[in-house]
């Protein structure tokens, strides 16, 4: 299911390299911008990249992730932006799952010009609200694993993400479960730095944006918020609650996936995005 990442291209910018993928037919059709989610990169949207062949479809690495540069306090929606003015792209639809999505809605209430809708998949926004048992368990097992420096616990804590709450590992096609956990690795290798004590160092994280849920009511673009049906019940209200906010919002829930749906049910993913795209333009 992975691609391999040899026709990323890479830009240097004033602060950062990044890597991205463009596939660019040179219509006039709204451009597509792909953000992925956390502790993977993106080649999570390999089943997307080539699903829009009308258009421009971006899909870089942030920060921390992939092969672009370590991760600093840099916000997210800011490195959003500056990646569209050196590629010379002035409004696109912003894509994104989880960490992408969040990234997708900031860059809407930071950049509201540069941004013409968001479909955001298990998420709310960049301040997500967790509540649920299951999921303050996983965090706390994440925070125990990278105290301990131990790789194989943090790697357990963050795949439990992929089946969700309601469903095993052995719900989930091998391919997905085997992309997933192979890009997690990779951005545990390339960018997590160990210290003299052989503990590793806490990365940098990305400065975010303050009282999100509250702005919301003033995100003038449409938005798309995408949620597996069995995904853990708070990314659930979140996008429950994100479609609600904002004054042109809509919910889609794919059935059969949990927290990557463009993984688990990629044509049903993409015919979502398509449908939301024509409405868009």
């Amino acid at each position: 299911m992975l691609r391999n990442a040899e026709d990323l291209q890479r830009l240097h910018l004033a602060d950062q390299h990044v890597a991205f993928v463009d596939r660019d037919p040179g219509t006039g059709a709204m451009p597509l911008v792909l953000l992925h989610g956390g502790a993977i990169d993106h080649r999570m949207w390999g089943p997307q990249l080539d699903a829009f062949p009308e258009r421009r479809v971006v899909a870089p690495d942030a920060r921390g992730h992939g092969w672009s540069s370590p991760a600093t306090d840099a916000r997210l929606c800011d490195d959003v932006v500056a990646l569209l003015d050196a590629l010379e792209i002035e409004r696109a639809v912003l894509a994104g799952i989880s960490m992408g999505g969040g990234t997708a809605v900031d860059t809407a209430l930071e950049h509201p010009d540069r941004v013409a809708g968001v479909a955001a998949g298990g998420v709310g926004t960049s301040e997500p609200v967790f509540e649920d048992p299951w999921a303050l368990d996983l965090f706390a097992q994440w925070q125990r694993a990278e105290a301990a420096g131990d790789a194989q616990a943090w790697m357990a804590a963050f795949m439990a993400f992929v089946p969700g709450p309601h469903r095993t590992r052995e719900d989930v096609d091998p391919a997905v479960w085997d992309a997933v956990e192979a890009m997690a690795w990779h951005t545990l290798k390339e960018h997590v730095v160990v210290g003299p004590d052989g503990i590793p160092v806490q990365p940098a994280r990305p400065t975010g944006l303050n009282d999100t849920w509250a702005r919301l009511l003033r995100v003038g673009a449409p938005v798309l918020a995408v949620v597996g049906a069995v995904d853990g019940d708070d990314h659930r209200k979140m996008a429950e609650r994100l479609a609600a906010l904002v004054p042109q919002g809509e919910l889609a829930v794919v059935e059969a996936s949990a927290h990557y749906p463009n993984l688990e049910r990629p044509e049903e993913f993409n015919q979502l995005v398509r449908d939301f795209l024509a409405k868009v333009e």
